[in-house]
């Protein structure tokens, strides 16, 4: 252990994590949540140790995996990212206690995905452990930031909102270039009407009738928050912005799908509220199906400040860097 302590900037302990935080929540969890706060409470006879809990911000091209939560055939993204940090830190995946802050679904995108993982050591340097992960990555996932995190800090259940764009190329003929991150349709669509619909959705709602059935059927508070829900329009490219206290299963895919048909001019604005108030997803079902994935980006994931803190005496956080040169390896002509 003492040459790989040694390449990857491990050092004796500088600050004490402690047991892992279990955070208090009420709400019905699923079987994946009540694993992930299984594995974050500290069992009453293990031995008291350190742990150093590391949060990384993360982005990736959805398009060749299975969404985020964890299966090794056929690939998802904590899989992969779960691999590499196993062969960096030697340590076993139970061990690693990773956890997503969004579980993304096949073929979503994200440039702000959020998830933490637990060491029994601490590092001098992040930046060489940055490194090391981007190197193993393939190139359609990159780890953005690596920063310590305090023991109460958890990747899932101390988010305060999650930000998602959902993105149109509305035009007769789709760019190319555009055709794995935005949904084409070749129908002119009333951006206004849109506009107008999507601001019916702000507010504390149930909604029971934009969820569809997962394939584990997880039970999920219905009743969420959209605090906005933006359309803006640079050229053809249509971007429907919003940012909620938490979403349920493709709520995201069929919120936008419906606003898609109100921007057809096939339906009119006042049917976000009545379908809403039905709670029913039957009812959805007659006027709109789930929009595809591939245009789908989780944005950000939000947190309060205190759960942002780094704590005492820990390694500066890791952004990249750029790589140098001593001296010009080209001769002068």
């Amino acid at each position: 252990m003492g040459s790989v302590a040694a390449a990857l900037g491990l050092s004796s302990p500088l600050f004490t994590n402690g047991h892992l935080s279990s955070p208090n929540n009420s709400t019905s969890l699923s079987v994946e949540d009540a694993n992930d706060l299984a594995m974050a409470k500290p069992s009453s006879t293990a031995v008291s140790l350190p742990n150093y809990k590391w949060r990384l911000l993360i982005a990736y091209d959805g398009t060749r995996y299975a969404g985020w939560q964890f299966q090794v055939s056929p690939p998802t993204i904590q899989c992969i990212v779960e691999k590499a940090l196993v062969q960096i830190t030697k340590l076993e995946r139970e061990h690693l206690h990773f956890v997503g802050a969004s579980r993304t679904d096949t073929g979503v995108h994200a440039w702000g995905q959020v998830a933490h993982f637990i060491t029994p050591f601490n590092y001098d340097s992040l930046e060489t452990i940055h490194s090391a992960l981007n190197g193993l990555l393939p190139s359609d996932i990159r780890v953005r930031e690596i920063s310590a995190a305090t023991p109460e800090f958890h990747a899932r259940f101390s988010v305060k909102s999650k930000v998602y764009c959902y993105k149109i190329y509305n035009d007769s003929i789709m760019d190319p270039f555009q055709r794995h991150y935005a949904y084409h349709s070749a129908y002119k669509l009333n951006t206004t009407a849109m506009r107008e619909a999507a601001k019916l959705f702000i507010g504390k709602h149930d909604f029971s009738a934009f969820v569809n059935t997962s394939r584990n059927d997880r039970v999920r508070d219905p009743v969420k928050t959209i605090f906005r829900f933006d359309v803006s329009e640079m050229g053809p490219l249509i971007q429907l912005e919003v940012e909620g206290s938490g979403f349920l299963y493709r709520q995201v895919r069929n919120m936008v799908a419906l606003l898609i048909q109100i921007g057809k001019e096939a339906i009119p604005t006042d049917i976000v509220p009545k379908i809403l108030a039905t709670q029913d997803r039957r009812e959805l079902a007659k006027y709109a199906l789930s929009a595809p994935p591939h245009g789908l980006c989780l944005v950000s994931v939000k947190y309060n400040e205190e759960h942002l803190r780094l704590p005492s005496e820990c390694p500066t956080s890791s952004f990249g860097r750029y790589h140098t040169i001593s001296k010009c390896k080209l001769p002068f002509y």
